[in-house]
């Protein structure tokens, strides 16, 4: 018998499937279609309050279903609960189901072995990636789409005899063609053994709808699909909020540009969360990249013991640019800097780096104050003591410039011909009477030579 790799079972999930009976609707006084309509909004935005997991909802393009709503519990009863629940309301009438297919997420063996290891050294970044995927949240991302599948069974091809070494060989090789979509694609794999007619349901969000066409075509060619393989039908559709059902079903745009200017709201609303913490989350003025960053008083070892947990994790995505640990060449805080290719990355980075310990604000921060986290530096190699000797004079004469609090260098520990300067004001318009003086001009220009790269004014605070 061929060895079965370990698993472990985080949240039952239902994918809940339903086609309108549009007839029966439009026959229905539109105070009924109203009132079946906010018993199902309530429902949608109030199942599950008090309990872990979440519910959203997805219109459905084609045939086979209007609309998919996605349960995510701790429970399979919670999930069934949540489904008889939605049948007794005045909407569930003119919804019935379709299809559907009941899942638990799931983490095996093939590709994170360590997990499973009791004797191998505890990884806390491995421990947490592996808990969003049991734990996991349902994206804001616009389309989904959603597809069952097997593993082939057949004379020549079956997967369940062959040796174990073979096929986490060939799951590490699908691996990686999905790695290529990090930042794009969220996937979620749960598995339906033993509670469904499939043994896996893949879950694919993405805020651009023909990624979720690339990433299947491509992995078509993975010998882990191509050879063995067995899928279900597809589903694709888009998110909208439950507070747009009605549109929804009076044939309008969702969500609505009402729903979307909320979401962005939301959005800043999670950036302000972080910024609380000490943590900026963003894009960087004037960059196509994303970055976290923040400080954190906790010591340089502890920090770095920390950071090289999660950059293996990191660095296994095409959309990690770096992270690093910086330490203040003062008494200062040290800080993290993390910087991402897309948005979606950068955003599920900074719950990882906000959990770092003993996080604070930026040095100095008072509410009435203004500081700058930024003009990265790239050292030429030799030029260093020049630097920050240039450096050390620049602070000599910012004491006298009005306005200004503190400066300080902070030098990557892994390059120490990476630099950044934080800077604290009184007030924004005191720093930008600096940043635009024709001393900081020549101070910039005299330092030009030194530099490998040109000086990015990334963070504003």
């Amino acid at each position: 018998m061929a060895d079965p790799p370990p698993t472990d079972e985080g949240w039952f999930v239902l994918h809940d499937f339903r086609r309108i009976d549009w007839p029966a609707w439009e026959d229905t006084p539109k105070a009924q279609q109203e009132a079946a309509t906010e018993a199902a909004v309530e429902f949608l935005e109030t199942t599950g309050e008090g309990q872990e997991g979440e519910t959203a909802v997805f219109t459905i393009t084609g045939q086979e279903a209007d609309l998919l709503t996605i349960h995510l519990r701790p429970t399979l009863d919670a999930i069934e609960r949540a489904e008889r629940q939605f049948n007794r309301t005045p909407f569930g009438r003119f919804a019935a189901q379709s299809r559907s297919f009941v899942s638990v997420t799931e983490v095996g063996g093939y590709t994170s072995q360590d997990y499973f290891d009791e004797d191998a050294e505890a990884d806390p970044g491995l421990a947490r990636y592996m808990e969003s995927k049991l734990y996991p949240s349902i994206p804001e991302d616009t389309y989904v789409s959603f597809y069952p599948m097997g593993k082939r069974r057949d004379p020549e091809y079956n997967w369940y005899d062959t040796p174990m070494e073979d096929r986490a060989e060939m799951m590490a090789e699908h691996g990686e063609t999905g790695k290529g979509y990090a930042g794009t694609i969220t996937q979620y794999i749960t598995s339906g053994f033993g509670l469904d007619d499939w043994e896996w349901g893949v879950t694919l969000f993405s805020t651009e709808a023909t990624a979720l066409k690339r990433i299947v075509y491509e992995m078509r060619f993975d010998e882990a699909t191509a050879k063995y393989g067995e899928f279900g039908p597809f589903f694709v559709g888009h998110r909208f909020p439950a507070a747009d059902l009605g549109a929804y079903m009076d044939g309008e745009p969702v969500p609505s540009e009402r729903e979307e200017a909320e979401a962005e709201t939301e959005t800043d609303s999670v950036r302000e969360t972080l910024a609380e913490e000490g943590v900026y989350a963003g894009q960087p003025r004037g960059e196509d990249v994303y970055a976290v960053a923040l400080y954190s008083e906790a010591s340089v070892d502890t920090l770095t013991e920390r950071i090289d947990g999660l950059r293996s994790n990191f660095e296994h995505y095409d959309t990690h640019v770096s992270t690093a640990v910086y330490h203040s060449r003062d008494d200062g805080p040290n800080a993290v800097v993390s910087i991402w290719d897309t948005q979606s990355a950068m955003e599920t980075a900074s719950g990882f780096l906000a959990d770092l310990p003993k996080t604070v604000g930026l040095p100095g921060d008072v509410p009435d104050g203004w500081g700058t986290m930024g003009m990265f530096y790239t050292v030429k190699a030799g030029h260093r003591e020049e630097f920050v000797e240039t450096f050390d004079g620049v602070v000599e004469a910012l004491e006298e410039v009005t306005g200004h609090r503190e400066t300080d260098l902070l030098v990557n520990t892994d390059e120490e011909n990476d630099m950044f300067i934080a800077s604290q004001w009184e007030a924004r318009n005191d720093a930008m009477g600096f940043f635009e003086s024709e001393d900081f001009r020549e101070t910039v220009s005299a330092g030009r030579e030194m530099l490998a790269d040109r000086p990015r004014h990334v963070f504003l605070e």
